[in-house]
């Protein structure tokens, strides 16, 4: 058994199929004055076949995931026209007299080294991007056949070293049931592209191909990260059991898309949907969502070279909200920076990115950019039942200067006429530990808050989130935290306002009776994760809930918070039976 990063859930049951990426031996051979004129235009033939592969991709990509994902391979192509990489090797080739294959593979791997050496674990994972691109043009310059997984014809699990996105998404579902991998992270591309296709995933295995050999059997646990090599027949009747049950589950569970979340005492939450692009509204539908909870809108912003024009959002954001009618979608302001970033912020280098320029702070920076993006949301907003919510607020006096921006947005659209909602609510997202113990204050300025629990915990514990050396340190359960999302809720009440949670703490079953009994109103989701925490919401008490929060708010430690839902956890499956 070997453990690695839960990267897609469910349990895969079959044989190995190794995939082995294609080693490329790349002599330096030295150029006569005459074939060097044909050696740069072999390299731009090749660039050109490699755009047109990338761009069939991309229809597939769209076909199977929709927009967003295809966005990806829209972002390889601009790797094939990065200075970095097509001037660099041309201008090797023309000054050292050398062969395209050895001047590519340097250059390559000079680019790919300096993305290793950053320290954010979204960049380093984009070095794994430049050496795909580097090994797709190498492939056209010497005409290597690779065999890719879609030639694939019976049932397997797929082990490999690494798996390229483009790999990724030439997976025939019907025969790939499952892959693990040494290399990647949660943030690689590859984990994201098996969550959304639905296959289960463990990546960061480390050296997993050394244990493993063709047509070995083997146990893809995606939800624990967790790899099982030639199991017995007890571990894989146990694991059948497990995958059966899990599928029956998900059958009952669809059941409650319609229902609403209420408890069986009467008191109803709000469930709704977290998003990225409009192409996730029909998955929004399908999980029984009650709205849009979260939009987030910096993806309009990534992977392109340009910013998009007020014109461009002002579309987007309306689709969004017409289609969401007649319930409410909440649109939070460029959260760029840290883990996001985009073309126009590239330049932009920071020791630690988290803490830094981010979010409403890169907004307040580039007041240009803000004002776009308000122009489009307040212009959006008549055309459903819009909200706005501003990210990394840090307490009054920012969020003063925020309300004012949008003050005077409305007011020069006032004087050209353009319509807008002027009674369009506002809210703060409580992700610092600043704006939590500042409740009490920002209140009285805002109409609602919405707890980001992701930052809210890594910046109250000092704990980066991403970074695996401390990753176990990353605990939602910390009394600490407990106590600054009591305080928010009681202190959003006190002034008569409502109050959601859109971190990935409101996704997880073990938190939902807690966060019900601290009088959380919403809880906003990926739309995946709905059924199973409306299934929660129905089958308890608000009476019980509120026994149970208030008995984990007086603990000490959290052994005794563990213990607590343990056995509160046992009590309903007694009652269950």
């Amino acid at each position: 058994m070997i453990k690695g990063v839960a990267a897609s859930s469910g349990i895969a049951i079959g044989k190995v199929f190794m995939f082995e990426e294609e080693e490329f031996i790349v002599e330096k051979r030295t150029l006569t004055d005459y074939e060097i004129k044909g050696e740069v235009m072999r390299f731009r033939k090749a660039i050109a076949t490699v755009r047109e592969e990338l761009k069939k991709t991309s229809k597939s990509a769209f076909e199977k995931l929709g927009k967003k994902h295809s966005r990806l391979f829209d972002a390889y192509s601009m790797i094939l026209d990065d200075p970095m990489l097509k001037n660099g090797v041309i201008k090797m080739v023309v000054k050292e007299k050398v062969n395209v294959e050895h001047a590519l593979q340097f250059v390559i791997n000079e680019i790919s080294q300096s993305f290793m050496e950053i320290k954010d674990e979204y960049l380093r994972e984009r070095s794994k991007d430049i050496i795909d691109i580097g090994k797709k043009i190498l492939k056209n310059l010497t005409g290597t056949k690779i065999n890719g997984l879609k030639d694939i014809l019976s049932e397997v699990i797929v082990i490999a070293h690494n798996l390229s996105p483009s790999d990724t998404i030439a997976m025939r579902k019907d025969k790939v049931i499952g892959f693990a991998i040494d290399m990647g992270g949660k943030t690689s591309h590859t984990a994201i592209l098996a969550h959304s296709l639905g296959i289960p995933a463990v990546v960061g295995l480390k050296n997993i191909t050394r244990h493993i050999k063709p047509d070995d059997m083997v146990i893809i646990d995606g939800s624990q990260g967790i790899v099982v090599i030639n199991p017995d027949e007890i571990t894989i009747g146990n694991y059948e059991r497990e995958k059966k049950k899990e599928q029956e589950v998900a059958k009952e569970l669809g059941k409650l898309r319609d229902l609403s979340a209420v408890t069986t005492d009467g008191h109803t939450i709000e469930l709704s949907a977290n998003i990225e692009v409009p192409e996730e509204i029909p998955i929004v539908f399908e999980g029984g969502s009650a709205g849009i909870g979260l939009y987030r809108t910096e993806y309009l912003y990534m992977n392109r070279d340009d910013l998009p024009s007020e014109e461009e959002q002002y579309k987007q954001y309306s689709e969004v909200s017409k289609s969401i009618l007649p319930n409410s979608v909440i649109i939070r302001t460029l959260d760029l920076g840290a883990d996001r970033m985009s073309k126009t912020m590239e330049a932009l280098a920071e020791r630690n990115p988290f803490m830094g320029l981010r979010a409403v702070r890169y907004c307040l920076k580039h007041p240009e950019i803000f004002r776009s993006q308000l122009r489009a949301i307040l212009r959006a907003s008549v055309h459903g039942n819009m909200k706005v919510l501003f990210p990394m607020i840090s307490g009054l006096d920012e969020l003063k200067i925020v309300k004012q921006f949008m003050d005077d947005t409305q007011y020069q659209l006032s004087k050209e006429g353009i319509p807008f909602k002027e009674d369009i609510e506002i809210g703060v997202m409580i992700e610092v530990p600043s704006a939590a113990l500042t409740a009490d204050i920002m209140s009285k300025e805002v109409d609602f808050f919405s707890i980001g629990t992701n930052d809210l915990i890594q910046y109250s514990l000092a704990v980066d989130r991403v970074n695996e050396n401390v990753a176990d340190l990353y605990n939602p359960l910390h009394i600490s935290v407990l106590r600054l999302i009591k305080m928010v809720i009681e202190k959003g009440h006190m002034a008569g306002k409502w109050v959601g949670m859109c971190g990935e703490m409101a996704a997880d079953p073990a938190f939902t009776k807690i966060l019900i009994g601290m009088g959380l109103d919403e809880l906003s989701m990926s739309a995946i994760s709905l059924p199973k925490i409306k299934n929660i919401i129905r089958s308890i008490s608000f009476s019980s809930a509120r026994e149970l929060a208030d008995e984990v708010m007086a603990a000490e430690d959290q052994g005794d918070i563990l213990r607590m839902l343990r056995r509160d956890e046992l009590s309903r499956e007694n009652r269950k039976k």
